[in-house]
């Protein structure tokens, strides 16, 4: 395979600080979510309520070294048929109040043979990040998908797989 590095938006200031470092007049994340599955674990974290904008950030780590993760920017089921795009979405009483967005750039890889190019992340852990609002009462989920591969194999993909936080 060969990796071409394709320029990155800037992402804004709240992307660009670390996980757990809450900013300026910005509350905490506690871990509110956690799951592991197809090679990755991914950590949740929900800004406490009243925090404006109101954050969900999932960082979505590979256990193994070497395995990176699809792009945002996959369309849904891939490019001819090839790779599973990451989503972060919301269900119960959050709702996504914008577009996810990551604290990686943006690869290409072309697997040889293929003839095709996929959006991807570096190998190693990858934090999307999302505005969330409040839709009522009661219990709210995150919903993620993703699949991980490596030069030379991919692993069983996570598709719309719930993950319960409290939204409180």
């Amino acid at each position: 395979m060969t990796l071409r590095v394709r320029s990155a938006a800037v992402l804004g200031a709240a992307l660009l600080l670390p996980l757990g470092c809450a900013g300026p007049g910005r509350t905490e994340a506690a871990p509110s979510g956690r799951y592991t599955g197809g090679g990755v674990t991914v950590e949740l974290r929900l800004d406490a309520a009243g925090a404006s904008p109101r954050l969900l950030r999932a960082t979505f780590t590979p256990q193994e070294p070497g395995f990176h993760l699809y792009s945002v920017d996959l369309p849904d089921g891939g490019v001819s048929g090839l790779g599973i795009p990451t989503r972060l979405g919301l269900n119960g009483s959050l709702a996504a109040a914008g577009a996810p967005t990551a604290d990686r750039p943006l690869l290409t890889v072309s697997p040889s043979g293929l003839g095709v190019a996929l959006p991807v992340y570096p190998d190693g852990p990858v934090t999307l990040t999302v505005p969330v609002r409040g839709t009522g009462t009661g219990p709210a989920g995150a919903v993620i998908s993703y699949g991980a591969c490596s030069a030379q194999r991919c692993l069983v993909p996570v598709v719309r797989q719930v993950v319960p936080l409290d939204p409180s």
